[in-house]
């Protein structure tokens, strides 16, 4: 097992570096640069423009630049200077990585546990009203737009008359020190992210429990474990724990698709995670800012699925063996 943990880990070294060179290259491909932004204001000058252009090093051709970022990675820690906000990139993704974070692995805790009971109770009573009606709302879940459903539940619950809806926390807890209170405003208003980006993945999570569950139920061993005498509940229970196995494999993949999703539902309901940053750093050629979280996407990819495989070696022992 540490002989496959360690192997991975350094085939994680090449793989950064080529999508290092993707991310820097898409990068580039993006029509005009932080400084095009300025070209038509006629309060700066093209003299100005050139000397901020040979400050922030864009003179330079594009090879040079992306050797310069990569030694200032590998060498010094330093993934760039954000253009926009003036500040080196790692403290800005580094102030809403908690956030992000939190918010993620809620959602991801959230799908899991309603689309696994889900899947268990549909692959039980298969071609039922039931399961028709689970398969019928984790579809239309899986068919609204992320930002239409907070636009929709953000309008159910102040018709209710809730006010927890929009950032973490109530506007008299904002910089306010951690307390109890604060604690449960920050509950109050984490349910809606969590919901939000966590709904559109229920349906597949669900059917793929469904289908698992029901060829587990079909398997020979099953015959035979109840052929031996043992109750339905054992039985069950060792269904649920083969039929476990590729939902864990798929695992790795749900941290950045989570991540990609806070995007959109974070600029709606206006939560500070990553997502709201990098959206304004494309519309403002924020080259080094892109390129770093693009780099985290990549790595919380690769971290994934590693977690994934090891959760699934230590679930299923047959893959310990081989």
């Amino acid at each position: 097992m540490w002989t496959f943990i360690v192997r991975r880990i350094l085939i994680m070294i090449p793989m950064m570096f080529f999508v290092s060179v993707i991310c820097f290259v898409v990068t580039e491909l993006q029509p005009g640069d932080f400084l095009s932004q300025y070209l038509e204001n006629p309060r700066i000058s093209p003299e100005q423009i050139e000397s901020l252009r040979r400050e922030l090093a864009l003179d330079k051709p594009a090879y040079q630049r992306y050797f310069m970022w990569i030694k200032n990675i590998v060498t010094k820690g330093d993934f760039g200077y954000s253009f926009s906000y003036q500040r080196p990139v790692v403290e800005l993704i580094w102030e809403r990585l908690g956030w992000t974070v939190a918010i993620s692995l809620l959602t991801i805790g959230f799908q899991w546990l309603f689309a696994t009971l889900m899947g268990i109770y549909s692959a039980l009573h298969p071609y039922t009203p039931g399961d028709y009606t689970l398969t019928v709302l984790g579809f239309i879940g899986l068919s609204i737009p992320e930002f239409f459903l907070a636009l929709i539940l953000t309008y159910l619950v102040l018709r209710l008359g809730g006010t927890a809806v929009g950032g973490l926390f109530s506007p008299q807890f904002i910089g306010a020190p951690m307390s109890w209170a604060k604690f449960v405003d920050l509950l109050k208003h984490l349910w809606l992210p969590t919901v939000v980006v966590g709904v559109s993945g229920l349906a597949g999570l669900m059917r793929i429990m469904r289908g698992n569950m029901l060829d587990v139920l079909g398997s020979p061993f099953v015959t035979t474990l109840r052929a031996r005498g043992l109750d339905e509940k054992t039985v069950r229970r060792h269904v649920i724990k083969n039929a476990m196995n590729p939902l864990v494999s798929i695992a790795g993949m749900e941290l950045p698709n989570v991540f990609s999703g806070t995007i959109i539902a974070s600029i709606v309901l206006n939560l500070p995670t990553i997502g709201p940053f990098f959206y304004n750093a494309l519309l403002n050629h924020d080259q080094y800012l892109v390129m770093t979280f693009l780099l985290f996407i990549a790595l919380i990819t690769q971290i994934g699925n590693l977690l994934a495989d090891i959760a699934l070696a230590l679930l299923d022992p047959r893959i310990r063996i081989s």
